[in-house]
């Protein structure tokens, strides 16, 4: 049913219109020509299916922000933590008493602008604006807001961090100069679990007569508690263990119950990165010559290790635990670079094999010359 426009007793001008679910709503102007423009921009609105309700958009940012993040049932207690961080630090602080409809796509550069000026790192604001348009996405889902003004806004470039690899020799010198730890830093480097998904290993997910190790949940210090949950990727993997591996696991493991953590922190309990860090791995690198080694260092050490040693890119993948072997490539595309070197010396030896053959097998062709007639 189409809105209407009328003059009241006062003298002004009321827009009439009825909203999809039949609810009545209405806006005074001084000029009847100013309501008839704001009635055809919201019958455009409908018929686009573009329109929302404006009483729903005065909602405060920080409300809804709130009653978003309660929703997000589906994100590891990490991942959740570290959104509920980035709105405290990040949003709240610019956002939380504005109302959705009041955002503007040019009050969302000012902000990314902001952060950007108080030096935060290019991956923090751009995490920052990401939760901040997940938070708009759904006001524009649930009728608050016509559409999500956070999106087209221009981001600070994220500059690659150079990764590290160790040799095998740098391994061998890390792990014995770890002491006790030795063996925790072999099986990292040869591995290549994340810190959360070491931690969380218990005796059961390995099989020594396989030599394979069942990659099945994942470790998360929040708030100083550590809690268990699901693979960044939520998929349990299978890794295949260096035969060189097998009997130090056994001695390691002895006769442990199944259910133990394969490699507890030395008072018992869940091994913690920053405490393996700051009190084994740092010093233990220094002295052999890697100052500034992380632990997520032996990570990528584990990668190009099996890359060096042949796998193509799908067992890198499968290894690493990665979503798509797009993204195995994304992060370890120039170590590959021999792969591709190899592949073109192939096809030249081939095509060059080739010619040769047709060369060999057609053998010179003899020209036929016309007899001249004799008159």
């Amino acid at each position: 049913m189409p809105g209407s426009v009328a003059k009241r007793p006062n003298g002004r001008w009321r827009a009439r219109y009825r909203d999809p679910a039949k609810r009545e709503h209405s806006r005074d102007f001084r000029r009847k020509v100013d309501a008839e423009r704001w009635l055809a921009s919201v019958e455009t609105a409908k018929s686009r299916g573009e329109w929302f309700d404006p009483a729903l958009g005065r909602l405060t940012f920080g409300k809804w922000a709130a009653s978003w993040l309660a929703g997000q049932s589906q994100l590891r207690p990490s991942t959740h933590n570290r959104y509920e961080r980035i709105l405290q630090h990040q949003v709240l602080p610019w956002w939380e008493k504005v109302p959705l409809a009041a955002i503007s796509h040019a009050d969302v550069v000012a902000w990314v602008g902001d952060l950007v000026a108080k030096e935060y790192a290019p991956a923090t604001v751009r995490q920052a604006h990401r939760v901040f348009s997940l938070i708009l996405g759904l006001a524009v889902r649930d009728g608050r807001l016509a559409r999500n003004v956070a999106q087209a806004v221009r981001l600070p470039r994220i500059v690659p961090k150079e990764k590290r690899f160790l040799t095998h020799e740098q391994v061998s010198l890390l792990a014995d100069a770890c002491g006790p730890s030795a063996l925790a830093v072999r099986f990292l480097a040869y591995t290549g679990l994340r810190w959360g998904e070491f931690a969380a290993l218990r005796v059961r997910h390995v099989d020594l007569t396989r030599r394979r190790v069942t990659v099945a949940e994942s470790a998360a210090e929040v708030q100083g508690k550590i809690i268990f949950g699901p693979t960044k990727t939520h998929q349990r993997r299978v890794v295949v263990l260096p035969r060189f591996l097998v009997d130090p696991l056994a001695e390691h493991i002895g006769d442990r119950p199944a259910d133990e953590l394969l490699f507890p922190a030395p008072n018992g309990g869940v091994m913690r990165n920053s405490n393996f860090r700051h009190r084994v791995l740092t010093p233990a690198a220094e002295s052999v010559g890697l100052a500034g080694l992380s632990p997520h260092d032996l990570r990528h050490t584990a990668a190009s290790l099996a890359i060096a040693a042949g796998a193509n890119v799908k067992v890198v993948q499968q290894m690493m635990g990665h979503a798509s072997a797009a993204m195995t490539l994304d992060v370890y595309a120039g170590l590959f670079g021999d792969d591709l070197d190899a592949v073109a010396e192939s096809l030249d030896a081939a095509a060059r094999r080739s010619n040769a053959d047709i060369l060999r097998t057609s053998g010179p062709r003899l020209a036929v010359v016309p007899l001249q007639s004799s008159g």
